[in-house]
């Protein structure tokens, strides 16, 4: 081979693998952009789980925001939760109570990021200090029908007992109630599924 042709291969190759690294810069960079833009327009949505004593409707729940992309889920107060990392309860707690979960979330305990933290005020604090608004599902004289609420900020919803509902220290502390209509005799829906409807309404309004 002639060293004017091996010359041109070489030029050849350097401007084939120039062009290469462009095309994929272009194309990483149009991937950061519309990533960017995905994380503007979607908004992110976690759920608070406090004081539900039943590790059914935890299980529940779990699964519900699976199915919904929900960020992250914090189990507060007495809520059980699943095997969690740096878990401090006896192991075979940990253990029993994952089982239970695990009946009705199905294996969602393992592709929901959980947390416990046992003070929701502090937990509040902290959502509403990095920005998210806290909204809780509760019945209150302010409360808004949540089919006239537009999910416009990275939320953090509660969802609290059944009976009692949330103390109202802590309802004071939230942005934002909300209620769903009944058009029953009954007042309420079972925890699970009233966060599943409001979790659904939240992300798809």
């Amino acid at each position: 081979m002639s060293p004017l042709l091996s010359q041109l291969l070489v030029f050849g190759t350097l401007i084939y693998r120039h062009r290469l690294i462009i095309n994929i810069s272009v194309i990483l960079l149009a991937f950061l952009r519309l990533s960017l833009l995905y994380n503007r327009l979607v908004k992110k949505l976690r759920l608070i789980i406090h004081n539900v004593r039943s590790t059914y409707n935890v299980g529940s729940l779990l699964r519900t925001s699976d199915g919904l992309g929900v960020e992250k889920v914090y189990m507060t107060g007495y809520t059980p939760y699943p095997q969690v990392k740096n878990d401090r309860r006896l192991p075979h707690l940990q253990q029993s109570i994952s089982r239970r979960i695990h009946k009705t979330a199905l294996g969602a305990e393992d592709t929901v990021v959980c947390e416990h933290q046992p003070d929701i005020k502090i937990l509040i604090s902290k959502l509403q200090k990095s920005g998210f608004q806290v909204v809780a599902l509760e019945q209150t004289a302010q409360a808004k029908n949540i089919i006239d609420f537009k999910l416009n900020n990275d939320t953090a919803l509660i969802v609290g007992e059944e009976i009692s509902g949330l103390e109202p220290e802590i309802v004071a502390m939230t942005d934002w109630q909300l209620e769903i209509p009944m058009l029953g005799q009954k007042e309420s829906f079972n925890v699970a599924v009233a966060a599943a409807i409001a979790l659904y309404h939240l992300r798809y309004k």
